[in-house]
């Protein structure tokens, strides 16, 4: 096995329990989630979505960890240490190719939407505030429509990231989740209490969680598939990355469910602080991807201390962004000290560069090249369908299907260290029931008309 002969390790189990809650917990928890419950009838989708991580993405998390840990090594050093252990072709390595590829990808526009959010933060920061719909509205095309503004904060963002790579594993990134994760947590029990507070929270608390089978259609359940696949930062190689850190002793299945239920904590309790808001104020909580940039910034400007809650929001938001972005780096420089004996800081900051630039080419989409597209879609489209749609159900099948059918059950069980029972019950839906969770994605933003 061509395993690095000096490999960090995290400092403690819940240094790693941290810094993939981290890497999970991001824009989608706390920008999608909420939308989506709210365009989706609320608590049929949020109680799916329960159900969907527990069959699909707990155990999809559990296999990723359980590759990068066994490979001890980058998504595609991973992949071809444990083909090679267990007779597969080498051909899988193609595995962590896609996953790491993909993550660049994703950052390349991500980096861009948490450059909306420092914008945003800035204007709370500074009083700037929105005082009704139209301002709202006016305000966010505003910044889409200035390249340079666009630019300066993607730029800063990814430069804060990427100084955290360059630190290490250890110093970088451990040291970054140890500071921001807490911080997030504490920052989001005070919006929540706030909106108990100064909001309508007994109407949040139903439309969340009083059932009604009603609004339970197709569409409804496989966006709530979909969602709980892609909140937990999976097929991306970032946990087979952190996985391949995990010292041997630790549980995969304990740490992988801390992990689930954190992020789906978050999750739920970003969307009663935000619809308590949202109830209290006469807004629609179908308002979509504007919920938070559009909606919540006229909110706020009608609260009592909207201005320091709003800062301490779009604060929590860059949190989380950031503690997922630092996550879709380090696979790829990983391998690019690993495998091509680069140093980290070089490898940080050129990975960096290349994201960068295409990043450049995300915020132009908004404006200057804003007549370009492909299949009608523009720079940012293209590459947002390109890997949620496509490269992440891909990647989150062959991971499946690898660690269910391929590794071989002897090895398997060896790392996963779970009671017979228990066991049996994890390999069971890895192998059957999160295909098919994935298939019924692929089905539903693939061929939506299917799913109507």
């Amino acid at each position: 096995m061509s395993t690095s002969p000096a490999r960090s390790t995290w400092s403690s189990r819940w240094a790693f329990i941290l810094v993939t809650i981290g890497s999970s917990v991001g824009l989608g928890n706390i920008w999608k989630f909420p939308y989506m419950a709210g365009s989706q009838g609320g608590s049929a989708f949020v109680l799916v979505y329960l159900l969907c991580v527990l069959l699909v993405g707990l155990p999809l998390l559990m296999a990723e960890i359980m590759i990068g840990r066994r490979g001890r090594g980058n998504p595609v050093t991973a992949m071809l240490n444990t083909a090679e252990e267990t007779g597969n072709s080498a051909w899988w390595c193609v595995l962590g190719w896609v996953g790491m590829l993909g993550a660049l990808l994703i950052l390349s526009f991500y980096s861009v939407v948490s450059g909306w959010i420092m914008d945003y933060l800035y204007q709370a920061l500074t009083g700037l505030q929105v005082e009704t719909a139209e301002n709202a509205r006016q305000n966010f095309d505003t910044l889409l429509a200035s390249p340079w503004r666009l630019g300066l904060w993607h730029t800063l963002f990814l430069a804060m990231t990427v100084g955290v790579i360059a630190r290490g594993v250890v110093a970088g990134i451990e040291v970054a989740n140890k500071i921001l994760m807490p911080a997030l947590f504490l920052i989001l029990i005070l919006l929540t209490l706030w909106g108990w507070w100064a909001g309508d929270m007994h109407t949040a608390w139903h439309f969340m969680f009083d059932f009604k089978a009603e609004v339970l259609t197709p569409s409804v359940i496989l966006a709530a598939v979909g969602h709980a696949f892609f909140s937990l930062s999976l097929g991306m190689g970032a946990i087979m990355a952190y996985g391949s850190y995990l010292d041997r002793n630790s549980s995969i299945a304990n740490t992988s469910l801390w992990v689930a239920m954190a992020g789906t904590l978050v999750g739920i309790l970003a969307g009663l602080a935000i619809f308590s808001l949202t109830f209290r104020y006469g807004l629609a909580p179908s308002e979509g991807p504007g919920l938070i940039l559009q909606a919540l910034p006229l909110a706020f400007a009608h609260m009592p201390g909207g201005q320091v809650f709003a800062s301490l929001f779009f604060l929590l938001v860059l949190f989380a962004a950031w503690t997922s972005a630092i996550s879709l780096v380090e696979p790829f420089v990983a391998w690019l000290t690993e495998r091509m004996g680069i140093h980290r800081y070089a490898a940080a900051w050129g990975t960096g560069l290349i994201v960068w630039l295409l990043g450049v080419g995300v915020c132009l989409s908004f404006n200057l090249w804003s007549a370009y597209k492909l299949f009608d879609l523009d720079l940012f489209g293209v590459l947002d369908f390109l890997t949620s749609r496509i490269m992440m159900p891909l990647s989150g099948m062959a991971i499946a299907i690898y660690a269910g059918w391929k590794m071989g059950l002897p090895l398997v069980r060896e790392e996963m260290r779970l009671e017979a029972p228990m066991f049996s019950l994890w390999f069971w839906v890895l192998r059957y029931i999160v295909p098919t969770g994935i298939v019924l994605v692929f089905c539903h933003v693939l061929m939506p008309e299917m799913s109507k």
